[in-house]
């Protein structure tokens, strides 16, 4: 059952939205009466699945898909937006794409990593932000990364760099378009118990995290979204090009 309908008639498009943050914030934007795009690039069946449980709620949504770590892929996605009205973006597609030292980095590689986390999440947000412009209303969230304020691990160099460029973008944003009605924010998650940790991340980096952790845990999925959709309500309405992070204590700022 849909829980309000503080989105009620708006639109909102999330990228990387199969699992993970995505998929929470999906589902939290459904249960508030949103219409949410949900965007994927391999996870069909789970893209699906996610905009089955809005429906199952009583809202909806639909699927897109798009290889986002490439320039067709890009391309693709912003051509299908084009007469699309978004009301709140969440640019949360990311990814290490694979743990990877200095040494052994390829242009080939580091071109995938930076247009997956940060160039197509630039050209997605050009994309909803004229029609934003023109109705003089929207609200657009980047997702970064604990990341960007502390180089990330090894073998991480690129992905932290794509997501220190972000939360860069979400300030200049936020200056650029405030005056047309529109806020900018960064959602900062440190480390989150999701698949992307499994896969990059040992046993051990894990309980080292756990260990440095104030709150002595890794972050779940729904925190981070529940800070995403607090930034889009009326309660964050002054709250313009800033980072919220969410990580327990990790590190603090």
């Amino acid at each position: 059952m849909i829980q309000t309908e503080e989105f009620k008639n708006q639109t909102v498009l999330i990228t990387g939205a199969s699992a993970g943050i995505g998929a929470a914030a999906a589902h939290a934007f459904g249960n508030r009466g949103a219409y949410v795009i949900v965007h994927y690039n391999s996870r069909r069946e789970a893209a699906e699945q996610v905009v089955a449980g809005i429906a199952a709620a009583g809202g909806n949504g639909e699927t897109v898909q798009a290889d986002l770590g490439t320039q067709a892929g890009v391309r693709s996605l912003v051509d299908w937006l084009r007469d699309r009205p978004v009301d709140i973006l969440v640019n949360n597609a990311g990814s290490l794409v694979r743990r990877t030292r200095v040494l052994e980095f390829t242009p080939e590689l580091m071109e995938q990593v930076m247009t997956l986390n940060f160039t197509s999440a630039f050209f997605v947000a050009q994309a909803v932000l004229r029609g934003m412009v023109e109705r003089k209303r929207g609200t657009s969230i980047n997702v970064s990364s604990v990341a960007a304020r502390m180089g990330g691990g090894i073998g991480a160099l690129a992905y932290a760099a794509a997501k220190a460029a972000m939360s860069a973008m979400t300030k200049n944003l936020a200056r650029e378009f405030g005056p047309a009605g529109i806020r900018v924010n960064t959602v900062s998650p440190g480390t989150i118990d999701t698949d992307f940790h499994r896969n990059f991340s040992t046993e051990q980096m894990l309980n080292n995290v756990k260990a440095a952790t104030p709150l002595g845990r890794l972050g779940t999925s729904e925190e981070a979204a529940d800070a995403i959709v607090y930034l889009c309500t009326d309660g964050a309405r002054f709250i313009q090009g800033q980072a919220l992070e969410v990580n327990g204590g990790f590190l603090m700022v």
